[in-house]
């Protein structure tokens, strides 16, 4: 009997980046939109990031980077969630990220990257369409 469940989504703040708004608002959004958040605060590592994610269960993880550590951060989750055997957990991130930097995110496995004036709604919409929804 397969059941739809709710998508479970850890958002993080990695690094020493103290603005958290803009994650707040993205969680509120996904909470809003029906899925389980769960917001882990502020100055995350990436080990705490992927324990968290493992110990939730979560389908997906969030990572909001404003500090320009996003290539050092995001990679580091990725390769963590790679050696825990974690890497069926998408990976999406936003914050101030240059567009150069996008393509190299994608190829170490960053699912979607969100820049400044993206809509919570199509944040929502892309995690609706790219985590899977039904337990088997």
């Amino acid at each position: 009997m397969s059941e739809e469940h709710r998508i479970r989504v850890v958002i993080a703040k990695p690094g020493l980046d103290g603005h958290d708004r803009g994650a707040k608002v993205v969680a509120r959004a996904l909470r809003d939109a029906g899925m389980e958040v769960i917001y882990t605060g502020l100055h995350q590592t990436p080990d705490q990031i992927v324990a968290t994610a493992i110990q939730e269960d979560a389908d997906v993880v969030g990572l909001s980077v404003l500090s320009g550590a996003h290539m050092t951060q995001f990679r580091r989750v990725i390769e963590l969630l790679r050696e825990k055997g974690a890497d069926d957990i998408v990976v999406f991130g936003g914050g101030i990220i240059p567009a150069a930097d996008i393509p190299e995110l994608t190829d170490i496995g960053v699912a979607k990257i969100f820049t400044p004036g993206a809509s919570t709604q199509a944040i929502v919409d892309w995690v609706r369409a790219n985590v899977a929804t039904s337990v088997a």
